[in-house]
């Protein structure tokens, strides 16, 4: 790999942004692809599909060959509040290859005994995403039923540009929320991309049922996400 595709697919790497470094078989150059970068001819839908799915390999288009290796941010979950339903997602989804954090205030719920192995926080949120900001490669999850512990996270992450956004509670409770919302100046567009109440419809009623409905939703909203158009150039 020559030294400038190298530095610039370590500059991607550092802004965590997700790339494709381009290679053609038949012997022409190499080239980096990073998200938000336009791509024309034969393989930009390809590249749009391995930028969702993280999969490396072999495309053959029109009898040419190329080698499209792709490189994804490692994904995160930031979980707002150490309840049950986050006891329940922390080792699901470290097993499905996320690395978790969990932020809680309330020490009495944010013990190591209740979250063996997992990274947490007992701040308020507005203090650690200001330490450890999120960004589009990150999802948030707001799960204490406190507006003033779930609505600082949801906030940054609207301003982050998660990739998925969920809160927990009744279509009521989120009309409040809307409100508080559109109080700080969001406006449709952005509070729509919420998922509320939280997880995929899948009739869920335990914490560890609100569990599984929330992972899927977050593994779904990361493999179908849009594809940044118009992101920042790197440095």
């Amino acid at each position: 790999m020559e030294v400038s595709l190298l530095q610039a697919l370590n500059a991607a790497r550092r802004a965590r942004r997700a790339a494709v470094v381009v290679t053609d078989l038949a012997g022409g150059p190499s080239r980096l692809v990073v998200e938000g970068d336009s791509v024309d001819g034969p393989l930009s839908d390809e590249i749009g599909q391995r930028l969702r799915s993280g999969k490396s390999g072999l495309v053959t288009v029109d009898d040419q060959s190329w080698f499209l290796n792709v490189h994804l941010p490692p994904a995160r979950i930031v979980v707002i509040g150490a309840v049950h339903i986050s006891q329940a997602l922390a080792p699901m989804a470290t097993l499905a290859g996320f690395a978790v954090r969990i932020i809680d205030p309330r020490t009495a719920f944010a013990t190591p005994e209740r979250f063996e192995g997992i990274d947490l926080v007992p701040e308020w949120p507005q203090d650690a995403l200001a330490r450890q900001p999120l960004d589009r490669f990150t999802a948030l999850v707001a799960v204490t039923h406190d507006p003033k512990i779930d609505d600082p996270g949801i906030i940054a992450a609207l301003k982050a540009g998660c990739f998925y956004i969920g809160a927990l509670g009744s279509r009521k409770t989120h009309a409040k929320r809307l409100e508080r919302l559109v109080a700080e100046g969001f406006g449709a567009e952005e509070t729509g991309r919420i998922s509320a109440p939280i997880g995929l419809d899948i009739g869920a009623a335990t914490p560890a049922e609100i569990a599984v409905a929330t992972l899927a939703d977050i593994i779904q909203a990361l493999r179908r996400r849009p594809l940044s158009e118009h992101a920042e150039p790197l440095a």
